[in-house]
């Protein structure tokens, strides 16, 4: 070998006169009685994806503090999971002001007030599950009975729902569903308690919409029935437009994501912003695009402190926000 060892060592040790003034990084000490609020404090510290969860914490208390406006955005899986306790404590409590949801959400809560899902298994014979009148929904089984229930439940509320007016909104439709279940536990019961408006977009995007098509087939051919989206859009923009200060919490991604995001552009984008997704950016895709995208459109401020993405998957950090930034 001529190469003398001394020769290259500047480029395996290279050495460095910087000096960062940013905090050392370190984790929990468990050692001692254990304390969960410094557990979540230590993430500030911890690096990666747990550093993120940190700041998506404190950006929820700013939001707090600041009186916001905050839009809760989510998915129908979100409901489909145990965090459906989770949403519902949210509106409860006053956190929340505007939800935007999918239509499964609605059908899933509604059913969940009379039946549960039931835990299942991810490596499963798909075939058999079909035999059964099984859905699998991850690791989660849902028997084919509960949509059964479910069309029966909502024929009976499409009566009175169309009875008076042949043309509806998605909200409106959340709120009068909401105002006929009786559980503390459901999202659409709490909402409508609390009056927090829910927007549903893609209404018919689900079971929802299935149940609609066969109610229409039912009906007098003189007398029509449906949905229209675009009043709805319209209070979405207004609301924000009166809001102060507005702040998302994006569980999930989307047409609720987009359209929380898109009704902000109008006031010239949302003061804060905390997503929650699995979403890979390289894809392109709305559903996947990180919050500084939105800083492009004029979706979410220009304010490299008021907005970040925590990439997990929800059922794993939502609980942990929540317990972090909305819990006294």
């Amino acid at each position: 070998m001529d190469t003398d060892p001394d020769d290259t060592r500047d480029n395996v040790v290279p050495g460095s006169d910087a000096s960062l003034e940013t905090p050392d990084v370190r984790g929990y000490d468990f050692r001692g009685e254990f304390d969960f609020d410094a557990l979540l404090e230590s993430y500030a510290t911890t690096g990666f994806q747990a550093t993120h969860l940190a700041q998506a914490i404190e950006i929820c208390r700013r939001m707090r503090a600041d009186d916001a406006t905050v839009y809760l955005t989510f998915t129908s899986n979100i409901v489909s999971s145990g965090l459906r306790e989770t949403l519902a404590y949210l509106i409860r409590e006053g956190f929340v002001d505007v939800a935007i949801t999918t239509s499964g959400s609605l059908a899933e809560d509604v059913i969940k007030t009379a039946k549960p899902f039931k835990m299942g298994a991810w490596d499963v014979d798909e075939g058999e599950l079909r035999e059964r009148g099984i859905n699998r929904l991850g690791n989660i089984f849902v028997p084919s009975d509960r949509y059964v229930w479910l069309e029966e439940y909502l024929y009976d509320f499409f009566d009175d729902f169309f009875a008076e007016e042949s043309l509806r909104t998605p909200s409106e439709f959340a709120r009068e569903l909401g105002a006929t279940l009786d559980d503390d536990d459901s999202v659409l019961s709490v909402a409508a308690d609390r009056d927090v408006p829910i927007y549903c977009p893609a209404l018919t995007d689900a079971e929802i919409g299935n149940f609609l098509y066969y109610y229409k087939q039912r009906q007098d051919r003189d007398v029509d029935v449906g949905i229209e989206i675009t009043d709805d859009y319209d209070a979405l923009i207004e609301d924000g437009l009166a809001a102060d200060t507005t702040g998302l919490v994006v569980v999930g991604a989307g047409v609720p994501k987009h359209h929380a995001i898109m009704t902000n552009l109008f006031r010239g984008g949302a003061d804060y912003a905390v997503y929650l997704s699995t979403g890979m950016e390289g894809d392109g895709s709305l559903s996947s695009a990180p919050p500084d995208e939105a800083v492009s459109w004029g979706k979410i401020k220009d304010d490299r402190r008021n907005h970040v993405q925590v990439e997990a998957e929800a059922t794993l950090v939502l609980p942990l926000l929540v317990a972090g930034a909305f819990t006294d």
